[in-house]
Order: C-alpha cells, then structure tokens, then sequence
C-alpha cells in the first residue's frame, strides 16, 4: 500500500504552532502583569498619580469627535475637516431670547424643527433638570450642545452634519447651552 503525502500529519509544525500560542498567551499575561503592577505603584506611591488618573478616568467625557477625526484621516483618506454640507439652509428663527440656566432660551414657533448648528456626534438623548427632554450633541470643535425641550429625530452615537434634523420643539421654547472641557461657556460665542 503506497502512503500519499497529502494525508501524513507533520507533528513538529503542530508543536511549533502550540509552542508559538503558548510564547504569545505567556507574553500577554506578563505585560498585563506588568501595567497592573505599575499602576498599583504608582497608586500607592503617588497621591497625585491616583488624583489625575481618577480624574482622568472617571471625570472626563470621552471625546468621541476625536475619534471620529481618526477614523476620517486615516481610513478615508485626506478628508477636509471643515467639508460639510448643511441639509436645510434655515437660519435659527426666534422671536425673543433671555438667559436661562447655563445658556439661553429661545422662543420659536410651535413644533419648531431644530437643526444642528454644526456638525458632531449625538451623546446623550433624554431628560436633563430644567431642560426637559435633551439632545447633546459633541460637535467637532470640543463644544457640546445642549438641545432642550426637543423630541429627538436622532439616535445615541449618530453623526450629525450641520444643518440637519435634530428633534422637534414640544412647545414654544428652545433651550440651548454650550458646554467645553466640562464648563458652561457663553452662549453669544456660538449664536448669532
């Protein structure tokens, strides 16, 4: 009976291979080891090191323009960052405006359409004290825009361009508020 090479098992690359998955899983397992250990020092060393990595950590918003920036540059290309496009070219309507809060409401007429007054991700969608049913959008230049008193047309993480649907007033009242690095800032810098 004559034996076919196709069909012989080679045991030494099955070693090799099984060598070779047990060198990565050890290698994994040591810098894993590794970067635990030195944030438990620096923990327990360093007072500071625990302050600014907690703060870092668990009192930052994740900055997913940023990521977002990334993805376009280095996945699509050499993309213009200021290219956008606005889906309709209404200005911002309003018949009166006043300080409200951290930012400033705007009375507009009934079931007014929002638009985004630029272009971002949607972070949050729900209710926020004293603005009722909020749309916060992470606009591309690290300004996050409280739209308050809106029904969403958006969803969580959807990127929005400038220009298009946010949400439908509920009433005659728009509130807007302009928040950077965490801060209020005044909203006359961003509206007109």
């Amino acid at each position: 009976m004559v034996e076919s090479k196709f069909y012989k098992k080679k045991p030494k690359e099955s070693n090799n291979n099984l060598k070779k998955h047990i060198r990565i899983f050890i290698t994994k397992v040591l810098l894993t080891t590794i970067v635990t250990l030195i944030l438990l020092i620096g923990f327990k060393m360093n007072l500071d090191f625990k302050n600014n990595f907690n703060k870092y950590v668990y009192n930052t918003s994740l900055p997913f323009t940023d990521f977002k920036e990334l993805y376009d540059k280095y996945f699509l290309g050499n993309k213009d960052k200021n290219e956008t496009k606005e889906v309709f070219n209404e200005e911002l309507v309003y018949s009166d405006k006043s300080v409200y809060e951290d930012g400033v409401k705007l009375t507009v007429e009934s079931n007014y359409l929002v638009k985004a007054l630029d272009s971002g991700i949607v972070v949050f969608i729900g209710d926020k004290d004293k603005y009722g049913k909020t749309v916060i959008v992470q606009q591309m230049n690290g300004v996050d825009i409280f739209y308050g008193n809106v029904l969403a047309n958006v969803n969580i993480y959807d990127y929005v361009e400038k220009g298009s649907l946010i949400g439908e007033t509920i009433d005659t009242n728009l509130y807007l508020a302009f928040q950077k690095e965490g801060n209020f800032v005044d909203y006359k810098e961003y509206l007109n």
